[in-house]
């Protein structure tokens, strides 16, 4: 099983820059698909990135291609979501979730999930 606790949320301005990440436990933690998804109050939880396997393919939802990345540290259990060019509407609760490699753009796509950090930018 894998346990994921997200961490580096905040406050920021528009245009602004933060970065998340997610530490996972976990010897296998390598062979998961690692994806972040966002939900605002009142929303559904949508897809916002993933990075896949072995070589490691991402994918971007179209709202934040251009400006988020992300990117996975095997050796130190660790994925990231660098956001840049930050927009009042990324505001949200981001989670990081881990899956098998399947319907990686969907929530159906994975077993594991952290508990979220909130991320407010500000106009």
């Amino acid at each position: 099983q894998v346990q994921l606790v997200e961490s580096g949320g905040g406050l920021v301005q528009a245009g602004g820059s933060l970065r998340l990440s997610c530490a996972a436990s976990g010897r296998t933690f390598s062979t998961y698909a690692m994806g972040w998804f966002r939900q605002a109050p009142g929303k559904e939880r949508e897809f916002v990135a993933v990075i896949t396997l072995s070589p490691g393919s991402t994918y971007y939802a179209d709202s934040v291609k251009g400006r988020f990345t992300i990117s996975r540290d095997n050796a130190k259990n660790t994925i990231y979501l660098q956001m840049n060019s930050l927009k009042p509407e990324d505001t949200a609760v981001y989670y990081c979730a881990a899956g098998l490699g399947v319907r990686v753009v969907t929530t159906m796509g994975y077993d594991y999930w952290g508990q979220g950090t909130q991320v407010t930018v500000s106009s």
